[in-house]
């Protein structure tokens, strides 16, 4: 598929928001998925500071070690923090020549290898809910056409996000409490993964791959099928109803 059919297919899955089986945690993935692949960046993350006041990073759910030590940084200082807080986007910025307020997360990004960093906010109207971080590891910077273009994706995410918490509003809070339980949803995907690769011998991207196609093929949240892992070891069982056959058991 050509750029112009992945961006088109990105505004498609940030608009699928309204299903009864809406996950958010495996949507701001695909989020970051999406960026790693058409904006050619090295990593893309978000962090969110919704439910508030804390800041924290729900996605990516499958961060290296490196990369997770620039994002425990980045929520206290840095492009992603700037960008939520003035709601406007951070230019692409050398980190060879980031502002003094930034030392620390400059000083961890560029051990880690990288060299470039940018954020958008995710916003609407007068409501922001956090940023998208977009670091990349090469001798340029993020294109500015593109850094327009992860701004029109936070925009289409955050209308999601919204949209899905207005019509789950008398549900208890439904997506409110999925964004307030995300960062403890990574958590349990990164043991999880873990558990997963040791059982499968497959590395800790394809443990990752493997409980997020099993989570979208049966219904699941992702955050329900790292626990399952966490307790048995494995992926779940298939759930229980007349939909699930012997092809779908094959898969597994």
């Amino acid at each position: 598929m050509g750029r112009e059919g992945k961006i088109a297919q990105t505004f498609v899955e940030l608009a699928d928001t309204l299903v009864a089986d809406f996950d958010v945690i495996d949507f701001l993935q695909q989020l970051t998925v999406r960026c790693r692949d058409i904006f050619a960046v090295t990593d893309a993350a978000v962090v969110l500071a919704y439910p508030g006041p804390q800041m924290y990073s729900p996605a990516p759910c499958d961060p290296s070690p490196a990369l997770s030590k620039v994002l425990d940084l980045a929520l206290c200082e840095g492009p992603a923090l700037d960008a939520y807080r003035t709601a406007e986007p951070v230019a692409p910025g050398d980190l060879s020549q980031a502002p003094a307020a930034w030392a620390d997360f400059t000083t961890q990004a560029r051990g880690a290898g990288y060299t470039y960093a940018c954020a958008v906010p995710l916003r609407l109207r007068r409501e922001t809910l956090g940023s998208l971080l977009l670091l990349r590891a090469t001798d340029s910077p993020v294109p500015l056409d593109d850094l327009t273009m992860a701004q029109a994706f936070a925009d289409a995410a955050t209308i999601g996000l919204i949209h899905a918490r207005t019509l789950r509003h008398t549900d208890t809070g439904v997506i409110n409490e999925q964004l307030h339980g995300a960062l403890h949803g990574r958590i349990l995907i990164e043991q999880a993964k873990g558990y997963l690769a040791a059982h499968r011998e497959v590395s800790l991207k394809d443990a990752f791959d493997l409980m997020r196609d099993h989570a979208r093929r049966h219904g699941l949240l992702l955050s329900t099928v790292a626990q399952s892992a966490i307790d048995a070891g494995d992926l779940p069982g298939p759930p229980a109803g007349p939909h699930h056959t012997a092809e779908d058991a094959s898969a597994e």
